[in-house]
């Protein structure tokens, strides 16, 4: 790729993403009264983190079966221990101990 044509994707992605951070601060210049906004607007950044983390805890092991055993083993644990550091360690053994009975 030329370095032409990289510093104008490189201009246009850095525009792009001053616009989407810069647009709604210009546009909304009160505080939002609205509750069904203020309730959809506190939950975004829940849902973007799922849409993330989710498929790429799938796709992170070597086969998705083991990926699904993991989020079930985390799943099941969490609802009894709020530790995180508990839900991650049953959720790496889980994910091991399946790749080894599946290799």
């Amino acid at each position: 790729m030329e370095i032409n044509t990289f510093l104008i994707y490189l201009a246009v992605i850095a525009g792009s993403t001053y616009l989407i951070r810069v647009v709604p601060f210009v546009l909304v210049n009160r505080k939002l009264t609205n509750k069904y906004v203020r309730s959809f607007l506190y939950y975004i950044p829940y849902a973007v983190l799922a849409a993330m983390t989710v498929p790429a805890a799938f796709y992170a092991t070597r086969d998705v079966i083991s990926g699904v055993v993991g989020i079930a083993a985390a799943a099941l644990v969490s609802l009894k221990y709020k530790s995180l550091l508990v839900v991650a360690a049953v959720a790496c053994i889980a994910v091991f101990v399946t790749e080894l009975i599946i290799l």
